[in-house]
């Protein structure tokens, strides 16, 4: 590739930014004024968030995109989930109908319920499907933009399209698989958040492993529960993109939802714990919008529910424990007893 464009400074585009050199002769990376990109230039570090981590010196940080899109080969869509659509459409007079996109945000837009790719396809029209990839899985940007050995997923409407990503971010030290199953290695994506923010109040609330293990395999449930109702696959959930998400996430220093969590177990307000965090909490968002999904679609999602009672009803993360443990008595996978004779 002669250019890659990354729309986003924060940690991850920094991280894909300096990824990406290796395969790239030439890495723009877009920013706004106020993300301090001028100084992520003099610097050639990104001190907010990835402190340490030196910019190889063909990546170039830009505020102009105009600049930063032309004759870009493949973008990188970096941004937060709920800023997807209104950085969509600035994007939208300067690209070029021959670059690929990719999404790296997870989450699910809110006003709408949307993934992103369908945010993506709303403002750029369905021909940008053919050129468009979604990539997820255990990827804390920390690691990565350390060379951390790492394993992801992409998924795309278009089979080259996903071949061309995974040869765009292969490395020695970040492999990729691709998937056909965009709707479910989105969702897997999204929906994690949800659990990790209750992996953090279980910690917060210093229950042991054995609570954290319970948590995660019942999320795991529910997850694929909403996923596939969703359009997603029920096999992508046993994948990078689903548990393999879940677990780095669920039990991560650098995740911000199980930190996010442990300080509202702790007693912070949520307005206090997102400001203490400093970076978008993304399962904060998912959890609204998807508790909403399960009530409106009939979908059991216990862990869900709390998380939504502790975050928006002000109810004790304690009580909403309690409330998870004394549901009714059930099978653990409730589609095995129906082949078991006897049962």
């Amino acid at each position: 590739m002669k250019k890659v464009c990354i729309i986003g400074a924060g940690s991850w585009g920094t991280a894909q930014a300096i990824l990406l050199s290796t395969n790239a002769e030439r890495v723009v990376l877009w920013g706004r004024k106020e993300d301090g990109v001028e100084v992520i230039e003099r610097r050639r570090e990104n001190e907010r968030f990835l402190p340490g981590v030196k910019l190889p010196s063909n990546i170039e940080v830009s505020k102009d995109m105009s600049y930063a899109l032309s004759d870009a080969d493949l973008i990188v869509l970096a941004v937060p989930a709920q800023a997807v659509r209104k950085v969509t459409k600035m994007m939208a007079d300067y690209l070029e109908n021959r670059s690929y996109l990719v999404i790296t945000a997870k989450g699910i837009e809110t006003a709408t319920g949307m993934r992103m790719s369908q945010v993506v396809e709303d403002v750029l029209g369905k021909e940008i499907k053919k050129r468009l990839a979604v990539l997820s899985g255990p990827s804390h940007a920390e690691e990565v933009a350390r060379k951390v050995p790492t394993v992801v997923t992409v998924a795309a409407f278009n089979r080259e399209t996903a071949f061309y990503v995974q040869d765009a971010f292969m490395t020695s030290f970040f492999r990729v698989y691709t998937n056909p199953d965009v709707a479910g290695v989105e969702l897997g994506g999204a929906l994690k958040n949800i659990i990790a923010l209750a992996a953090g109040v279980v910690q917060g609330l210093n229950y042991g492993d054995n609570t954290k293990a319970a948590l995660i395999t019942r999320g795991l449930t529910e997850i694929t529960r909403m996923g596939v109702a969703l359009g997603g696959d029920s096999r992508t959930f046993s994948g990078l993109s689903g548990i393999g998400d879940l677990v780095v996430t669920c039990g991560s220093r650098y995740s911000r939802n199980l930190r996010a969590g442990e300080l509202i177990a702790r007693g912070y307000s949520l307005d206090e714990v997102l400001e203490r965090i400093g970076m978008v909490v993304e399962g904060v968002h998912t959890t609204r919008i998807v508790h909403h999904l399960a009530c409106e679609m009939n979908i059991e999602m216990p862990i869900t529910h709390a998380c939504y009672n502790i975050l928006y009803n002000g109810k004790r993360p304690e009580e909403e424990l309690e409330n998870v443990m004394n549901r009714r008595k059930k099978h653990e996978i409730e589609d095995i007893v129906h082949d078991i004779e006897g049962w």
